[in-house]
């Protein structure tokens, strides 16, 4: 049986998050959406800017959940499960939205190309 208070703990953690990203405060980690310097100046961003900043981040999460599951693989004492588990169910979730973004992304191509001219 789990303990109750390692679960308490976690969902303490889950909510600490949770109330820093609707204050705006964030988290530390990347931004899903981050714009340069230039962008800032102009106020635009395009498209394939935007696409590419989201795929940049799914990267580099799913970068640190892998050193962090190698971390914990060879024992690092820093580096705990939950931390890890955690690690990887965020780069689960954002790979899986990112394919949802390019399966939507296909659709609407598809759908234009079959418009009549």
């Amino acid at each position: 049986m789990v303990e109750r208070a390692d679960i308490n703990s976690v969902l303490m953690q889950m909510r600490t998050i949770q109330s820093q990203v609707q204050s705006g405060a964030g988290i530390s980690g990347p931004s899903p959406i981050a714009p340069n310097q230039a962008e800032l100046k102009t106020g635009r961003t395009g498209f394939g800017d935007l696409l590419k900043n989201a795929i940049d981040s799914v990267n580099e999460v799913q970068g640190t959940a892998k050193k962090l599951a190698t971390a914990y693989e060879k024992g690092d004492p820093t580096v705990d499960l939950p931390q890890v588990m955690i690690a990887a169910q965020k780069a689960s979730v954002s790979f899986q939205a990112l394919t949802q973004v390019r399966n939507r992304l296909v659709s609407a191509y598809e759908d234009i190309s079959k418009m009549p001219i």
